[in-house]
């Protein structure tokens, strides 16, 4: 079910409406609710998927209790491993069999075998890459004694298929998200005030900003047209901000839903496009992915510690994992490495924690200094998206070569038009509101009117949807992921 759907225009108010009026009948069954909505929910794309989550939620159940149990590390070390194995092996072959199928008979196909492997018709299961990590950093946390295991089924199935962050993300702790499920939730009419806030500026930036980015994007990506250089570099521009308004968008809404249920999901984006550095690019874009990128794999692997060759191969471990997580593609490993190499030279030199601040952060406009940290930074970025949109790296090199050739000079050949008033409005919003949880957090300006200008604000930004949304239900960018 798409959050841009008029299922889930329906959805919602029912299941919020009926969730409220069992609070009279206690957390267990409220919970109880929320799995059943959930599974409504995700299965509403393909029922059959819904026993692929049950079977991932069940095993890493049991592997808690199992853990739970013993204190011999060669019988928790048992457990551990079969809850990697068998989560990461079922993700494997949903989403990465065919591709090493594929690149294992072109390597033969090189020295003119005719041996050939068969792939697989598999559907990939939406959201599996989401919720795979959070089954799967639960047994981790158990296993570190970080967590103790909870004997409460049912909220731990709320806790993997909670229906507002369940398709992609934010990728939630147990640590933070399942003790949630297991303490008395009331209606806090500010968190739903706050919520609502949050949702529409959600879909404010996907159904504006994400979906009419789309259509120059693809016009650009999908057409091997005789493109310039110029042109090539607004679809680039333009992915760039699809991508952002997609991914960001669907965050917004899903931690806006959840407020509405008396839950607090984690911050998953902090304004990542006003950056100084790669670094900080990396702690505000898809904060939960990373981190736990960073505590599941960088950390055990060594982290920044070692000599030179560890701190290399590290860093180009998480980057290339990361870029494999996106997709099975030679174009996720390349975004994956290009990061990782943009990423080095500030770890070596020690810089990549210069920047824990908000960018200006007493001023209303950033420094020179700033402005052009923030323009390469976006640059650096723009380059590692072209491979990430391209549908192959043939396709990448094509777009970078006129890029940087005499065609970036010629006229652009498409025209965005008014389209261009509302992005640099977004862009607006958001840099005045950096420093806050969400684009359209309370605008508090110290001025009488300012409870004015803010709701003039919220209206102008709900015409903005009503009236600029393509009036096309158009699925999002992670939900392949």
């Amino acid at each position: 079910m798409l959050f841009n759907s008029l299922d889930f225009a329906i959805f919602l108010p029912i299941v919020l409406a009926i969730y409220w009026l069992t609070t009279r009948w206690g957390i267990r069954f409220q919970n109880l609710f929320l799995v059943m909505a959930s599974y409504v929910f995700y299965g509403w794309w393909d029922v059959r998927f819904l026993g692929l989550i049950l079977f991932s939620s069940c095993l890493d159940y049991a592997i808690g209790i199992g853990l739970s149990r013993t204190n011999a590390p060669h019988q928790r070390k048992r457990y551990l491993w079969l809850s990697i194995s068998v989560n990461l092996g079922l993700l494997g072959v949903f989403k990465y069999y065919n591709f090493f199928i594929e690149n294992f008979n072109a390597t033969f196909s090189v020295f003119g075998s005719s041996f050939e492997l068969s792939s697989l018709q598999l559907i990939l299961p939406v959201g599996i890459s989401f919720y795979t990590f959070q089954t799967l950093s639960y047994s981790i946390d158990v296993y570190k004694k970080k967590l103790k295991a909870t004997r409460d089924f049912i909220s731990f199935l709320a806790y993997v298929s909670f229906f507002p962050q369940l398709v992609a993300g934010p990728i939630e702790r147990a640590t933070h998200l399942l003790p949630q499920f297991q303490s008395p939730r009331s209606i806090d009419t500010t968190a739903v005030q706050a919520g609502l806030r949050q949702m529409l500026w959600g879909f404010f930036k996907k159904l504006v900003i994400a979906d009419n980015c789309a259509t120059y994007a693809n016009m650009v990506f999908n057409d091997a047209g005789p493109w310039n250089g110029s042109t090539q570099l607004l679809g680039a521009f333009m992915f760039a901000f699809q991508i952002y308004g997609d991914f960001s968008g669907y965050s917004d809404i899903a931690i806006g839903t959840a407020r509405l249920f008396g839950f607090d999901l984690m911050k998953n984006f902090a304004f990542p496009y006003f950056s100084r550095d790669i670094a900080e690019f990396w702690r505000r874009w898809h904060i939960s992915l990373t981190t736990w990128f960073r505590d599941y794999l960088y950390i055990p692997l060594g982290g920044s510690q070692g000599g030179l060759s560890q701190k290399v191969r590290n860093i180009f471990i998480i980057f290339l994992v990361s870029g494999f997580w996106h997709g099975a593609n030679w174009t996720f490993l390349v975004w994956g490495a290009l990061n990782a190499i943009y990423f080095l030279p500030l770890l070596l030199i020690g810089k990549n924690r210069a920047h824990l601040d908000t960018v200006a952060k007493n001023s209303l406009f950033p420094s020179a200094t700033e402005s052009f940290k923030m323009a390469l930074t976006f640059g650096l970025t723009l380059i590692a998206w072209i491979f990430f949109r391209a549908e192959n790296l043939t396709q990448a090199m094509a777009c970078l070569g006129q890029i940087f050739s005499i065609s970036l000079l010629h006229p652009v050949q498409i025209h965005p038009g008014k389209f261009c008033v509302i992005l640099f409005f977004f862009i607006g919003v958001e840099w005045l509101n950096r420093n806050k949880s969400y684009g359209l957090a309370p605008w508090t300006p110290k001025t009488k009117y300012a409870p004015y200008l803010d709701f003039a604000l919220l209206c102008a930004v709900f015409w903005m949807v009503v009236l600029w949304n393509t009036n096309t239900a158009v699925e999002f960018i992670y939900f392949q992921f």
